[in-house]
């Protein structure tokens, strides 16, 4: 048997009631619990005399389910790692889970967007596997940059797509300011 140290608990039942609760129907209800040991209370002079590995505190971990935070989707919104036009076009096909990796998003958030959004249209194989072309790839970093850059709701990145003819021109307008900034900040870094 374990030489764990188990505590009993008992509740005791009482029919006495109060005189100030007698019209109310109501069980009385008493907790005892056997205490074990408690840990000795830490003062200045016994925390000196306890070595470092005790007193160290381990964190604690977060959940990771759930909505993230705005600072968390700040955050990973500068982390896609789509790589540039000359080795995107040497394959015809890539996977969703590679397209996945490249944004850092689930799969299930692809399908999700490919549903809502007509301008992703992955090939299907009969297995139903889902293979992107370069294009759709752009596609995706179009709306990628609707909905977790600027903020847009998906009626609102809809409307946006529908209203602006224009819109991956801008898009690609403001990708080649980007790159010409990042440039030009490797640039004043140097000197």
């Amino acid at each position: 048997m374990d030489n764990r140290n188990y505590s009993q608990i008992t509740f005791e039942f009482s029919s006495e009631v109060p005189a100030e609760q007698e019209n109310a129907a109501s069980v009385g209800v008493r907790v005892k619990s056997l205490k074990t040991d408690p840990e000795p209370i830490k003062t200045p002079e016994t925390e000196a005399e306890t070595p470092l590995a005790e007193s160290v505190v381990t964190p604690v971990k977060k959940s990771t389910r759930g909505r993230k935070s705005l600072k968390a989707l700040d955050a990973e919104a500068d982390l896609v790692n789509i790589p540039d036009d000359e080795t995107l076009f040497q394959r015809q096909y890539y996977s969703i889970g590679e397209v996945a990796d490249m944004f850092g998003v689930n799969q299930s958030l692809l399908r999700f967007w490919e549903n809502e959004f007509d301008i992703i249209q992955p090939r299907k194989n009969r297995k139903g596997d889902r293979h992107f072309r370069p294009i759709d790839i752009k596609n995706l970093e179009l709306i990628y940059d609707l909905l977790r850059r600027r903020k847009l709701t998906i009626e609102g990145a809809k409307d946006f797509l529908k209203k602006s003819s224009k819109a991956k021109e801008h898009f690609e307008m403001i990708q080649s300011l980007q790159s010409l900034k990042g440039f030009l900040l490797e640039i004043k870094a140097a000197l």
